[in-house]
């Protein structure tokens, strides 16, 4: 069949877009998760349902560091789909940074101010922007996200399920500047979570509309308030524009004695330490902490923290944070690094062992209503008994519905897997720091034995069929980790924002 040279040309973009996501060990829903596109659309895109639009091209050609091969496919691609057009005239890259033309809005520099005000925090967002894409931008995505106890998520979902952030509370204000001139931006609400807000920002007012078009460049600002009741002790930047410069300032006041630190993350390394020191200085009664950087990758996350020294009334949680991982062992599972996670589980000898596999599932079983108390488990929860410090082969789980009865799996052993999977978030309790984008069957097939030491099989799927693929991966001797793909980060659980939420299917 005769294809035409724009049908070829898609071809060669979607070719080019697999041949990088593959070298990268990404599959397609890793790699639209990390774009922001929605999880079908790289498969769309690759399976030629979908023709590339140039934001498209942008993001994959920034995520996937292709040095600007995906690029050049997709202005074949344009050229040709645009060959009656004239090109619209574009400024030259940032420099500084490599930058495709047509690449849309670039932040040239960012200052994010955060100032302690007694019973509230105010926050000030100003950005410069440039428009380096071919089309006019009239709106400006925003993000507002609150935790009031970052390192104990159930607390802080059961915080803020009772104290909900409000748009109203908020008193948002933004505006625009272009030289001496300084007007309103609209806004509208996109998403109203209870600590999640996402709003669009208007190029717009009551008055007129003003786009800012292709080669232009504005200043936006934008100010929000939140109690002290509702903000935990750490303010968070994401990179999700091509920046240039990117700086944070803390203004605290000094009778607290206030002391600060930070760290990063980025696509292709786990948090660590801020590259570039956090600077401190006074100024009366305040004391100020300034933080840069210059030309950040493209998804990095930078967050500072801090703890009030000179408060004798700070809660224990601030004073020194406790870990997730720590209130797990606290209550007996055994941690990431244990020799005894790392080996397989002994069987038992049924039914000559019955009454001992009854005492560890019992135990297993005790040890999920405690968990109730720490975190709240919407996705349902397993746990095996190597998680114990037992090496036996038995682990219960406990299904999303919490109406059902819990599922005891004794010497389990998978005998059929669906084809078809799919790759969500897992947390583990002896790894409850971080998340995980984890593969796994939609289906799964399990031969057990009961305890009588006749054996059947239970089909589980869905979410059921992750938890319990999960818990037999524990008495098999390994972790999560161990099933994710190649290069792709944890997520830190302050920056998880599914717990609470079931998997999706």
């Amino acid at each position: 069949m005769m294809t035409s040279p724009l049908d070829r040309a898609a071809d060669s973009f979607a070719a080019e877009i697999a041949r990088h996501r593959t070298g990268r060990g990404l599959s397609k829903k890793q790699l639209a998760t990390l774009m922001g596109f929605d999880p079908s659309y790289v498969s769309h895109v690759e399976g030629r349902r979908h023709r590339p639009t140039e934001d498209f091209a942008r993001r994959a050609e920034a995520v996937l560091e292709a040095g600007g091969a995906i690029w050049q496919r997709f202005k074949e691609y344009d050229e040709l789909r645009h060959a009656r057009a004239e090109r619209a005239h574009r400024d030259p890259p940032v420099p500084g940074q490599w930058m495709p033309p047509g690449t849309g809005l670039i932040v040239e520099r960012e200052l994010a101010t955060l100032t302690h005000l007694g019973d509230a925090y105010r926050c000030v967002i100003r950005r410069e922007l440039y428009n380096a894409g071919t089309e006019p931008v009239t709106r400006y995505l925003v993000r507002i996200a609150v935790d009031r106890y970052p390192n104990d998520p159930g607390r802080s979902n059961l915080h803020h399920r009772e104290h909900p952030l409000t748009f109203a509370e908020l008193r948002l204000r933004a505006y625009r500047e272009d030289g001496d001139e300084r007007e309103a931006m609209h806004w509208r609400a996109k998403h109203d979570r209870d600590a999640f807000k996402e709003l669009w920002l208007l190029f717009e007012n009551a008055d007129r509309r003003f786009p800012l078009y292709p080669g232009d460049r504005t200043t936006i600002e934008y100010a929000y308030c939140v109690g002290h009741d509702k903000w935990g002790p750490w303010f968070q930047r994401a990179v999700r524009l091509p920046t240039r410069q990117m700086a944070v300032r803390l203004d605290l006041p000094a009778a607290v004695d206030p002391q600060v630190w930070g760290a990063e993350t980025s696509l292709s390394a786990e948090e660590g330490p801020l590259r570039t020191p956090v600077t401190r200085r006074e100024d009366a009664d305040r004391v100020i902490f300034d933080w840069a950087t210059e030309d950040p990758p493209l998804n990095a996350r930078y967050r500072l923290q801090w703890r009030f020294r000179g408060r004798p009334d700070a809660e224990p949680e601030e004073a020194g944070r406790i870990r997730p991982s720590d209130r797990m062992r606290g209550i007996g599972i055994v941690q990431r690094g244990a020799d005894l996670l790392r080996q397989p589980a002994r069987p038992f000898d049924l039914p000559r062992e019955e009454r001992e596999a009854r005492d560890v599932a019992d135990r297993l079983a005790a040890t999920l209503v405690r968990l109730d108390e720490l975190h709240p488990f919407r996705k349902g929860v397993g746990i095996a008994a190597p998680q114990l410090g037992l090496g036996r082969a038995v682990a219960v789980v406990r299904p999303p519905d919490r109406s059902a009865d819990p599922v005891v799996l004794l010497n389990p052993r998978v005998v059929d897997a669906s084809p078809d999977s799919d790759e969500q978030y897992e947390g583990c309790l002896s790894f409850f720091d971080h998340r995980g984008l984890v593969p796994r069957p939609l289906r799964l097939d399990v031969e057990h034995a009961q305890y009588d030491g006749s054996r059947i099989i239970t089909s589980f799927e869905f979410g059921m069929a992750r938890l319990v693929a999960h818990e037999i991966d524990h008495l098999e001797g390994r972790l999560y980790v161990d099933r994710m793909a190649p290069g792709v980060p944890l997520v830190p659980v302050e920056e998880y924002r599914e717990t609470g939420r079931p998997w999706r299917y």
